[in-house]
């Protein structure tokens, strides 16, 4: 038998938690043709993979990569290097369509560009951009709730429920767009344009996930002081709506909620045992990372500037020595460099560590791929999670970190053949030497690929390579609802 490609003697971890075992691994066709001992089969070409782990290619369970997958494989050389092969976009309920603009977008749509990127006045334009200049990596897609509202309610009138109308429009372009596609609605209902938004308005617009099929993935209302509220009112739009829910980048922000992760995971597990149809991704750091607010600061939060539109100059710095260089406030600076966005040091470890080993939790990147000074977690997510989680402080066993990292989070979005090293499996893997991989990138010099990753295939197709990078070759697809 002749194939396109074989790994022999690979360390196979398959996804599914099972454990690892050495087998040859053939691919034809940019599917997994043949798992076992294929010493009778020849192949065009042959990679040696005696002592390293062939996994299934990571799925990034929350990106903001909608711009990233338009522009070439240098824009996404951050993800390919970690092996991620598959990206979910639109979180936080932004998403670069079905909306056009002719100013800058408020924040946080800013977080995808300027006016000039924002010109898909529907989803089925941007999957027809997808289709016809074909990404590197695959792609899922979420609908913005933020990107309904700034298109259907006048322009800087957000700050109030949407009117029926209103709330019939996104209605409607949300049905247009799962039809063409996308995979849900998004919230992020902690920011402006959004937080304005009333729960009935919410499962309204959500309501027309049952009859697609679509999940419901939500930055919530408020991940501090107020966070078991919030996940009751996501539960309660999950359950209205009937769509299966992902509570996005779970955690307890501020040090006044350290420690309380037992009880949200509980609120979380209570749910899922009455029947709620619920899972949760997360990123393995203590600090996160979005659109600079100052009304949000507090003293004892630090805080370091990725971008600034008109001091650009300060990228990279902490927030209080700009303002002690200025003379000013914290406050008073952070108004000064808007727009801009920052990185907020307001978890605790322990928090993390506990959330990331729970068996719902799937992981997210929650990268920021066009911040100028990007939070480390853009180049070093999934290698953290099998080096530093996994193998240096054990908080779980590598065949659950590649399942967290794969098969979990296909089946929580229902992809089917990905996530999984198995006959007739799309062919997206990654190689990785088990013993030196971990993220390389700080956050004083976030933009560092990570060791370890030796290669990265999408539908068998090499797009990274160790020492080479990007390969190049975009081999990626959208991979709309239901297929």
């Amino acid at each position: 038998m002749r194939h396109d490609l074989i790994f022999r003697d690979a360390t196979v971890i398959d996804g599914t938690g099972a454990a690892r075992r050495i087998a040859d691994v053939a691919v034809s066709g940019g599917r997994i043709a043949a798992i076992g001992d294929l010493a009778a089969a020849s192949a065009d070409r042959e990679v040696i993979a005696t002592g390293k782990v062939l996994a299934p290619g990571f799925i990034d369970a929350h990106t903001h990569d909608d711009r990233a997958l338009l522009c070439g494989p240098e824009c996404l050389h951050c993800k390919m290097s970690q092996g991620v092969t598959t990206v979910v976009v639109g979180n936080c309920g932004v998403s670069l369509s079905p909306l056009t603009r002719t100013r800058r977008p408020p924040p946080p749509l800013d977080l995808l560009g300027d006016e000039s990127w924002w010109t898909f006045d529907s989803f089925a334009d941007y999957a027809d951009r997808l289709d016809r200049e074909k990404p590197p990596l695959n792609a899922i897609a979420l609908i913005g709730h933020m990107s309904l509202r700034v298109r259907e309610m006048p322009e800087g009138d957000y700050a109030r429920p949407a009117t029926a109308a209103e709330t019939a429009r996104m209605e409607k372009r949300l049905d247009e767009s799962l039809a063409a596609g996308a995979c849900g609605l998004s919230t992020g209902l902690w920011y402006a344009p959004s937080n304005a938004a009333p729960t009935d308005e919410v499962i309204a617009i959500a309501g027309v996930l049952e009859k697609h099929g679509g999940l419901y993935a939500t930055h919530m209302r408020d991940e501090g002081d107020g966070v078991l509220d919030s996940i009751a009112e996501t539960l309660r739009i999950g359950k209205e709506s009937r769509a299966r829910v992902v509570i996005s980048h779970f955690k307890c922000v501020g040090p006044q909620n350290h420690g309380r992760s037992p009880e949200t995971l509980a609120a979380v597990e209570r749910a899922a045992a009455a029947g709620a149809d619920v899972g949760f991704d997360v990123y393995p750091y203590f600090a996160s990372s979005t659109v600079m607010r100052p009304e949000t600061l507090r003293d004892d939060v630090r805080v370091l500037v990725t971008w600034s539109v008109p001091h650009p100059q300060m990228q990279g710095r902490d927030l209080a020595e700009v303002a002690a260089e200025w003379g000013v406030s914290r406050v008073d600076a952070a108004r000064k460099l808007l727009p801009a966005g920052a990185i907020y040091f307001q978890m605790s470890e322990a928090d993390v560590d506990r959330i990331i080993a729970h068996p719902m939790a799937m992981v997210g990147s929650d990268g920021l791929p066009h911040d100028a000074f990007p939070h480390p977690r853009l180049w070093g997510t999934f290698p953290r999670v099998l080096g530093h989680y996994a193998r240096d402080k054990r908080v779980f066993d590598l065949e659950t970190a590649v399942h967290k990292c794969s098969g979990l989070t296909a089946r929580r979005f229902g992809l089917a053949d990905r996530g999984v090293i198995r006959d007739g499996a799309f062919a997206d893997l990654v190689l990785f030497d088990p013993e030196t991989v971990i993220d390389s990138a700080t956050f004083a010099a976030p933009a560092t690929p990570a060791a370890g990753i030796e290669a990265t295939w999408v539908n068998g197709v090499a797009v990274y390579r160790q020492g080479q990078g990007p390969t190049g070759e975009s081999p990626g697809r959208l991979i709309r609802r239901a297929s």
